[in-house]
């Protein structure tokens, strides 16, 4: 059966799917999925996959996970997000308690799956191995989530009993990982490639997946020899996969364009039964939106160059720039198409009458910075409440190629060649001139640096891994000032000819906190340093 119908008969219902809100790690999942008469088809153990799949990852961390980051702010104060980013979130913030039981809940789901899944008749060897591996993809992909943003946490590979949950100890993030690392190892043999995948299962795991984020896992910990082999496997072979760069950058965020070359995996939506609505609090208000929830920084907007190669500067204006910001950004002056086809001019300057103009606080539902979101605007969502069908892409291929280039570059290897073969086509996509797009004259490891970081930047900005990036280029310690310090929005008249000046932001910790629900329930857990 298609995967998108399997998602669909997972949204209405249709396969016994009733499932318990899953809350803590000894709550979920419950009842009809653990009866042992369940597992009677492929269709329904097919249905308790899809429902790990809709667990591994949510697009209300995908985008608000920016607003961790210098690149995005939450002009609405009182998330739980904006706490985190002002340093003022104590154990007890929602985020922290929502990650946690989020991924727990997913966990259950998988190891659930692993242990019942052999009870399914005439179920052919190759297809059970496919649909365990993709399980345990999935499992090890939640328990990265929680390590990379918790450390060290409890750790079971089977199902745990209510008692049992509420003693057990932390395992060390270390050693998590590294299971991690090896579960991607083991489960590529069972995987099928983009190519030899059947068109009815595209979204599903493939082996250029367990590489690409095995690499990703990698480079989060800073380990460039490990991660320069897994992107290497991506890169120049077909063995694993057959990727590429979309000739047009805006175009790999496009619904019909789902499933491009570039694509290695996403999070799956069907329009009607499984939809994400985010971007009715991103989007421009006089395009439909009903306010600004999350707004792109000028110190975002800066970073993307002119054309030529020179670093933009304060009155060399929008025009000229690198192709991908307007691609990924609304500001002043910026068209748009509605849902239904009407062309709109986006006038964010508080000299226009439109109900986008930043006029100081006369308006909270205006972007507090004078930019909005466009990446990801899914223009066959519904009018209104933009609901919306688009897959969300979590890894794709230009990512590969700078972290294959930052690896590289980390271990003193950076070639020519290797420029060419990575940062090269990512510039020339972007229409930069050709001589910025060229190995830069007389590199040194450290210019090279800031160049892949800055390219790292742009092109991937609003996709939810900037905070990730800071992390591990130690901007969140202290050391630097980056996120730890004022940031900005768009220039008006009515600021004082003055970019717009943000509260500043205060968020220097690696760690979430282990949310207080879980410490009362589990003495056993010890608080992460940074929240005691």
């Amino acid at each position: 059966m298609n995967f998108k119908n399997i998602l669909i008969l997972f949204a209405l219902g249709l396969a016994m799917l009733s499932m318990n809100s899953c809350v803590d790690i000894e709550t979920a999942p419950k009842n009809k999925f653990t009866d042992n008469n369940y597992w009677t088809s492929q269709l329904k153990a097919e249905a308790v996959l899809s429902m790990a799949y809709s667990q591994m990852f949510g697009s209300d961390y995908y985008f608000n996970n920016e607003i961790l980051s210098d690149n995005a702010f939450n002009g609405r104060a009182g998330s739980n997000e904006y706490k985190i980013a002002m340093g003022i979130a104590d154990p007890s913030n929602g985020r922290f308690s929502g990650e946690w039981s989020s991924c727990y809940a997913g966990i259950k789901t998988c190891n659930m799956f692993l242990e019942k899944v052999d009870k399914v008749p005439d179920l052919k060897v190759e297809t059970l191995n496919r649909l365990k591996a993709e399980a345990r993809f999935i499992r090890a992909f939640l328990f990265y989530r929680l390590t990379n943003w918790y450390g060290d946490v409890p750790f079971f590979e089977t199902s745990v009993t209510v008692e049992e949950s509420q003693v057990i100890l932390q395992t060390p993030a270390a050693d998590i990982k590294a299971w991690v690392h090896q579960e991607m190892e083991d489960i590529i043999q069972y995987l099928p490639t983009n190519l030899t995948q059947n068109a009815a299962d595209r979204g599903r795991i493939t082996k250029g997946a367990a590489i690409a984020f095995n690499a990703r896992a990698y480079l989060y910990d800073n380990d460039w020899a490990n991660c320069e082999a897994q992107c290497a496997k991506l890169i120049g072979s077909t063995t694993f996969g057959t990727y590429g760069l979309e000739t047009s950058y805006s175009n790999i965020f496009q619904p019909d364009n789902e499933y491009n070359e570039e694509v290695i995996l996403d999070m799956e939506y069907v329009n009607t039964y499984r939809t994400w609505d985010q971007m009715r609090d991103l989007a421009p208000l006089t395009a439909g939106a009903r306010l600004s929830n999350i707004a792109p920084t000028q110190e975002l907007v800066s970073s993307y160059r002119m054309l030529d190669g020179s670093v933009w500067s304060d009155g060399k204006g929008y025009e000229g720039r690198d192709l991908r910001m307007d691609a990924t950004i609304v500001r002043d002056g910026s068209s748009w198409t509605t849902q239904t086809g009407e062309n709109l001019t986006i006038l964010t300057s508080n000299t226009s009458t439109t109900a986008d103009a930043w006029a100081g606080i006369s308006s909270s539902n205006r972007s507090v910075t004078g930019y909005y979101y466009r990446k990801n605007f899914d223009k066959t969502s519904s009018t209104g409440s933009f609901f919306a069908g688009l897959n969300l892409i979590l890894i794709r291929y230009a990512d590969v190629l700078i972290m294959y280039a930052e690896s590289l570059n980390e271990q003193g290897k950076m070639t020519e060649a290797f420029w060419n073969q990575t940062i090269k086509p990512l510039r020339e996509r972007a229409g930069f001139d050709a001589a910025f797009c060229a190995y830069p004259a007389a590199p040194t490891k450290e210019s090279l640096r800031l160049d892949i970081r800055q390219e790292r930047r742009c092109e991937l900005a609003l996709e939810g891994t900037r905070v990730f990036d800071l992390r591990r280029w130690g901007k969140m310690d202290g050391s630097e000032t980056v996120v730890s310090g004022v940031l900005h929005g768009d220039k008006f008249a009515s600021a004082g000819s003055a970019f717009i000046e943000l509260p500043p932001l205060n968020y220097d910790k690696f760690f979430f906190a282990i949310p207080l629900s879980q410490l009362d329930i589990n003495k056993n857990l010890v608080q992460n340093e940074e929240y005691k």
